[in-house]
């Protein structure tokens, strides 16, 4: 089976465009404030109306308001759902979009618990644990603690380069793999050669 691709931190059309060109499914917009690749709902726009046709726009959220994902959802044409706080599952189904929930490998946490938890999820997103940030940190995690049969798509994200994909892809086997900082020229900025090589170390496993 395929892995799929998502390049997330996208906050210029030419970067959601070199995504696309590469041939990713899916690029990330994020909306948190706090983050350095956050984008307003005018950026959104922007990069949405460029982006070719079978590309999905995953809108990420860090523990938001109910208003704050409506208002979104209705401003910008979001395919999918990406909560990567302490989100409950009931709150995740409640916007009638189907969503992917990001679980922090914090030592001790069980993924295939939080699997169970968010069954009705399109899939979990295993990332990195950083105290001071909910993702984008540029560090990865140890793969073997992915489990072999998850119950839901397995996203695999955290510290993901040209240089380690391949071997992520091959360790984890996931359906699909999640990059930001590790295509970036810059925090918010992607390098279109980068992306492509990233590209490049996923199909070579294939």
């Amino acid at each position: 089976m395929r892995t799929r691709t998502k390049i997330c931190g996208i906050t210029r059309v030419q970067d959601g465009l070199a995504a696309a060109s590469a041939g990713a499914d899916a690029i990330g917009l994020v909306f948190y404030a706090k983050s350095p690749r956050a984008v307003t709902v005018e950026q959104a726009r922007s990069i949405v109306q460029a982006l070719p046709p079978f590309v999905t726009v995953v809108g990420l959220f860090v523990d938001p308001s109910a208003e704050e994902v409506q208002a979104t959802c209705e401003a910008v044409a979001l395919g999918l759902l990406q909560f990567h706080g302490g989100e409950s599952p009931e709150f995740c189904r409640s916007f009638d979009r189907p969503y992917i929930k990001a679980v922090s490998m914090k030592e001790g946490v069980e993924p295939t618990a939080e699997a169970e938890r968010f069954h009705h999820a399109a899939g979990l997103l295993l990332d990195t644990y950083h105290p001071a940030m909910p993702g984008g940190s540029g560090e990865s995690f140890d793969w073997s603690r992915v489990p072999d049969d998850l119950g839901l798509p397995l996203i695999l994200a955290g510290g993901l380069a040209p240089e380690n994909v391949a071997e992520a892809v091959r360790v984890a086997r996931p359906f699909a793999v999640d990059a930001s900082s590790g295509v970036e020229a810059a925090k918010g900025i992607k390098d279109a050669a980068k992306i492509e090589a990233f590209m490049r170390g996923v199909y070579r496993v294939e």
